[in-house]
């Protein structure tokens, strides 16, 4: 099973990718990795944080493996059909959400991280602002 490593902040975290579930936005995904970026809190969508994408110029994604309510440590890939693009990282209680209404992103992995750990990412990205993040395949 392939891999991708998140580094927040010099703390490193791996997730595995779901190649079955979600081919075309694996895809996609890997063209534009290692990604460099930062990690904020979400405005909209309850306890998780996010890294804006919007920059990067996606090919067509269809709908795969997408859900509007993922688990705490689904990795979600959003194509901006209504919003901008961002990968959502799912912390605790999440309604995938922006001022667009509710928003259905691609689970491409889950993250293994515990729920106390991705709590107090979460909590940091809220007090403080953002965090460094790389995300890369292993």
């Amino acid at each position: 099973m392939t891999q991708l490593e998140f580094d927040i902040d010099g703390e490193v975290f791996v997730a595995d990718l779901l190649e079955d579930e979600a081919p075309e936005s694996i895809d996609a995904l890997r063209e534009f990795l290692p990604l460099e970026s930062e990690l904020m809190h979400v405005r909209w969508s309850g306890h998780a944080t996010w890294v804006n994408i919007d920059e990067i110029d996606l090919p067509e994604i269809p709908r795969e493996n997408h859900t509007v309510y993922p688990s705490r440590g689904d990795i979600l890939l959003y194509p901006g059909y209504r919003n901008e693009q961002e990968l959502l990282v799912p912390c605790g209680p999440t309604c995938f959400k922006s001022p667009a209404g509710e928003l259905a992103g691609n689970h491409i992995a889950t993250l293994n991280a515990s729920r106390e750990k991705l709590a107090e990412i979460e909590e940091e990205t809220l007090q403080s602002g953002v965090k460094d993040i790389v995300v890369r395949e292993v």
